[in-house]
Formats: structure tokens, sequence, C-alpha cells
């Protein structure tokens, strides 16, 4: 059980990496949260860690390109706890050919990515969204990236302008004007959606990332735990605001 009070947050994609380290994170500021995979019982061996350190986790189903799983997981979530004060959209693929240039990439990888990375976001926060009204004052996080930044790629002088992955960079522009819309929908409540770029964070998803996945995970936890004076519909690393 969860006092009245607590704080409910959802991370998903939580099974490992930065995932992860946000439930961690988060649990250690006080919040009841739910690390969410789209398999439960590799979601509840990655939750038993955090428990037997006495934080408050627990695991939840939820797939995020599965309209069934996402209306369980929700339906679960307002069974139990009635809101949800936190969502942090984390799940995401990254499938391109680092063999092939942007023209020669697949339909399906295109498909793939944008169905996890945009359909799947916009999915779950629609499912979710009765329930972050339903708190006081809720967050949504997305989990962008620096590579979704139109500006930095076509900036000579970006350290992005000669790497092009084209579905996923396309997918986090794509989840970047959501969140821009979201936010501005949402501008007269009390909850914030903002868009983080976590860094280049060694992951098994980024093997040559550079910043370490407790770094990664600062500027997800942070967005979630915005005050009231915090902003709404940005695009953030680590206390900078980045261009789109």
């Amino acid at each position: 059980m969860t006092a009245s009070n607590t704080r409910i947050a959802l991370v998903t994609g939580a099974t490992r990496g930065l995932g992860l380290e946000t439930v961690r994170q988060l649990a250690s500021e006080g919040l009841h949260v739910l690390l969410a995979g789209r398999d439960h019982p590799r979601a509840v061996a990655a939750a038993l860690p955090f428990k037997a350190d006495g934080l408050s986790v627990d695991a939840i189903e939820l797939d995020v390109t599965n309209a069934d799983s996402i209306r369980k997981a929700a339906q679960e979530v307002a069974d139990k706890y009635g809101h949800l004060d936190v969502l942090v959209n984390n799940a995401g693929v990254f499938i391109d050919d680092f063999s092939l240039p942007p023209s020669q990439q697949s339909l399906r990888t295109w498909r793939e990515t944008f169905d996890t990375n945009l359909f799947g976001v916009i999915a779950t926060t629609q499912a979710f969204l009765p329930l972050l009204r339903a708190a006081p004052a809720a967050r949504i996080v997305n989990v962008s990236s620096l590579l979704g930044s139109l500006t930095s790629h076509t900036d000579p002088a970006s350290p992005i302008f000669d790497f092009k992955m084209p579905a996923y960079d396309a997918s986090k522009s794509a989840l970047n004007a959501w969140t821009v819309h979201l936010a501005h929908e949402l501008r007269d409540t009390a909850i914030k959606v903002n868009a983080v770029h976590p860094g280049s964070v060694k992951t098994d998803m980024n093997s040559q990332g550079e910043l370490d996945v407790q770094t990664g995970a600062r500027t997800s936890v942070e967005m979630a735990l915005l005050g009231a004076d915090g902003p709404n519909g940005g695009f953030h690393h680590l206390g900078e605001v980045l261009p789109w």
C-alpha cells in the first residue's frame, strides 16, 4: 500500500538502461514508481532489487505498441491509485541500419520506429491522460534526443551535422512536435509537458555513448519533479534549453 499523499510515477521501457535508472532516481525522491515493461516477468525481476533497497517500486506490464496492453495498464493504475502524477515516456527503439544512407532505409524500419517512438507515446499518453488530469499537478516527460533537433541537423557546427539516422531522427522530431502541441493544449491546467535529451548515454542501445546512465536520467527526473513555476512545452538537457 502507498500513502494517500504519495506521488505515483510510471516509466515506460524501464527494465534496463535509462528507464531503469529513471525509476531508481524517482523512487529515491520518495515517489511510488511503476516500472513498466512489455515483458511482465522481466519487469518484476527488474523491480526486485529496488524493493530490497527499501524503495517503493512495483512492476507493471505495458507494451506501448499494443493497444490492449496500454488499456489494461491504465485500468490497473486507475483501480489501484485513481490518478497518476508523473508519466515518463521513455520507451524507444533505434533500428536504423548504420550501413545505409537515409534514402535506402527500409519502410519497415520507418514504420517500426514510429510505431514505438511516436505512436506508442501518443497512445500511452491518451490512455493515461484522464489519470494525469486527476492528479493535483501532473508532469509528462517525453524522452527525445538532440537527433530530433532540425536546427542542430542543419548547423555545420553541430556535433550531429554528419550523423543522419533518418527514421530515428524524424521520430524524435515528431515527438518534439507532439510535445509542443500537447503542452499548448494543457497550458491552462496544472499539467506540464516537456521533452528531454538525455545526452549521448552509454546503454545497450548506444554502446558508443559518453555519459553514464545516472547523468542521462537526470533531465527526465528534473522535468518529472518540476515545481509550479517550471517550464512547459520545452526541450531540455541538464539545465539547458535546446533548439527544436
